[in-house]
């Protein structure tokens, strides 16, 4: 456990540490930099020496970005609530950094509820949004209004975000970046959660172990259509996209 005052000032997270270590984090104002997005211009292949392609794309950005930002400490999630390779970059991580790894589990159960996942907003800025949200420990004021859906997206934070223009401002979100924004990244029964009465569209980065899940939860929704994407979401997955909501008569909109 972190003391509330300690020497760090910039630090790193992989996934969601557990809400202790943000809030104490926070209460020090302590610079927290989300390893998991896309944070300097870098090729994703600068992460080709210490992780093999197969990895997910979000896994190697994780390692790109430690190579190019400054950090004090590396928080990450090791437990239920992230994957089995987060274990294995941690340890790739200590031996790059000259920094500590600090392996958490976060096994927190208290919801902050979905609100963003329910509002009617563009589907870019929700997703903003919520990951950012896991930087701070402190519960969002004046939470938007929820709307009726038309679409939704269930799976994880995408690494390039333009997949997401194509959907409706009145697309709820599922899956576990629901689960992120009701920081209980371990829910699983939260994280199977899907609405059968909208066409949806089950997400997982390419090479992620959720992809079998994503699969399982479109074959079981009737109405559905399952999408895995790598580092960019090329023309190909964009234009399933882009057929599959206009086959469901959902109208995009603008």
């Amino acid at each position: 456990m972190l003391a509330m005052t300690h020497p760090y000032r910039s630090i790193g997270i992989v996934g969601m540490p557990p809400l202790e270590i943000i809030r104490e984090l926070n209460a020090s104002q302590v610079a927290i930099h989300d390893l998991d997005t896309p944070m300097v211009r870098a090729d994703i292949e600068l992460a080709a020496p210490y992780l093999p392609r197969v990895y997910c794309a979000i896994l190697r950005t994780v390692v790109v970005n430690a190579l190019h930002i400054s950090l004090d400490a590396v928080f990450i999630d090791v437990g239920p609530g992230k994957c089995d390779c987060a274990l294995h970059v941690a340890t790739v991580l200590e031996d790059m950094l000259a920094v500590p790894v600090y392996r958490t589990k976060n096994e927190d159960t208290a919801g902050f509820g979905t609100p963003v996942s329910e509002s009617r907003m563009g589907l870019v800025e929700k997703f903003e949004r919520i990951t950012a949200g896991v930087k701070s420990a402190a519960k969002p004021e004046d939470p938007p209004a929820p709307c009726q859906a038309t679409a939704a997206f269930w799976g994880v934070p995408p690494r390039d975000f333009s997949i997401l223009e194509l959907f409706p401002d009145t697309t709820h979100i599922y899956g576990w970046t629901r689960c992120m924004e009701n920081k209980t990244p371990a829910d699983h029964e939260l994280e199977l959660l899907f609405n059968p009465g909208v066409p949806t569209v089950f997400y997982a980065q390419s090479f992620c172990a959720k992809t079998a899940l994503a699969r399982h939860l479109a074959a079981k929704h009737g109405h559905a259509l399952y999408l895995d994407s790598d580092v960019t979401a090329g023309g190909s997955a964009k234009a399933k996209i882009q057929a599959f909501l206009e086959l469901s008569g959902v109208k995009v909109d603008g």
